[in-house]
C-alpha cells in the first residue's frame, strides 16, 4: 500500500492511498485541478480511483468533494452530519455512502474503520486503512487524544498525524483570543507537545514513518514539528512534516 499527502495544513488537506490499482481519496481540499498536478508530482503509481472519504465538513477537507466524485465518477463516503455539512445532497454525484462512526467499510482492496475524534464538527471521524496487510492511520483536527483513537492506532505501520500548532506561538501569536481559546480546545486542534505525548503511546517496532499534519502556517514551523516528534522517534521510524502547498514524493506504508 503507498500513501501521497497531496496537501496538509489550514489551507487544504487530502491524502490518496494506492494499493494494486486501485485508489482511495482522503478529505478534498484541493481543486480538482490540484489533485491532479500533485498526484502526478508526487509520482504515486498510476490506479483507479474508487471512492473518496471525508473526515468531516469544513472547508479544509472538503471544498472539492463534489468536484473530485464527479470527475472520476466514485462514491463519497461520510457520516450522515458529515456529508449535510458538505453540501453535497441533492447534487450530482455517483453516490453517497453513509458510515457511521464505528463501522467497517469493505471497498475494492481495502478496509477502512472510521472512527470518532474531538473535532468542532457534526460527526468528525479518523480513519485506519488496511491493504497488503498493511496498517495507515489518519488521526488530525483532534482536540483530544482520547483512548478510542489510543485504541484505533495501535499497530499501524504509517501515520498521518496531526501537530497542529506550537503552544507558545499560539498564545503569543495575532489571533483574536476567542479563535486561540478554540484551537486549544478539547474540540479543536492537538499541539507539538499532545502530538508527540500520543505518539510515544502508540510507537511500536513496526511502524514505518509519521507524517505531522495540519501544521498552522501561523502558529506552527515545520522545524518545531520534526523536533518535537523526532523526540520520539529517536531515528526508530521516519518523521515528516505535511506541507500545504505541494504534494510530498509517495511513500510505502
Amino acid at each position: 500500500m503507498n500513501l501521497a499527502v497531496l496537501a496538509s495544513g489550514s489551507s487544504g488537506n487530502a491524502l490518496a492511498v494506492q494499493y494494486r490499482g486501485q485508489m482511495l481519496f482522503f478529505d478534498a481540499g484541493l481543486s480538482g485541478k490540484q489533485h491532479l498536478l500533485r498526484l502526478e508530482s508526487s509520482g504515486l503509481p498510476g490506479a483507479d480511483p474508487i471512492g473518496l472519504f471525508l473526515s468531516h465538513e469544513h472547508g479544509d477537507h472538503s471544498r472539492a468533494a463534489g468536484i473530485l466524485a464527479r470527475k472520476w465518477e466514485i462514491p463519497v463516503f461520510g457520516t450522515e452530519g458529515t456529508i449535510q455539512g458538505s453540501k453535497l445532497i441533492g447534487k450530482k454525484l455517483h453516490g453517497i455512502e453513509y458510515f457511521s462512526n464505528g463501522d467497517t467499510v469493505q471497498i475494492g482492496h481495502f478496509t477502512v474503520q472510521p472512527w470518532t475524534i474531538s473535532h468542532d464538527a457534526r460527526d468528525p471521524s479518523g480513519f485506519t486503512v488496511t491493504a497488503g496487510g498493511r496498517k495507515l492511520g489518519i488521526a488530525t483536527d483532534m482536540g483530544v487524544f482520547s483512548p478510542l483513537v489510543q485504541t484505533m492506532l495501535q499497530g499501524c505501520h504509517g501515520l498521518v498525524f496531526e501537530f497542529n500548532h506550537d503552544i507558545d506561538m499560539l498564545w503569543n501569536g495575532s489571533y483574536p483570543w476567542p479563535l486561540k481559546q478554540r484551537i486549544a480546545s478539547g474540540e479543536g486542534h492537538l499541539s507539538n507537545d499532545a502530538a508527540a505525548e500520543a505518539l510515544a503511546s502508540i510507537v511500536h517496532g513496526e511502524l514505518r514513518f509519521c507524517v505531522a499534519a495540519h501544521l498552522s502556517e501561523e502558529n506552527n514551523t515545520a522545524e518545531l514539528a520534526l523536533k518535537t516528534a523526532e523526540q520520539v522517534s529517536e531515528g526508530r521510524f521516519r518523521v515528516l512534516a505535511g506541507k500545504p502547498y505541494q504534494a510530498l514524493p509517495f511513500f510505502e506504508v
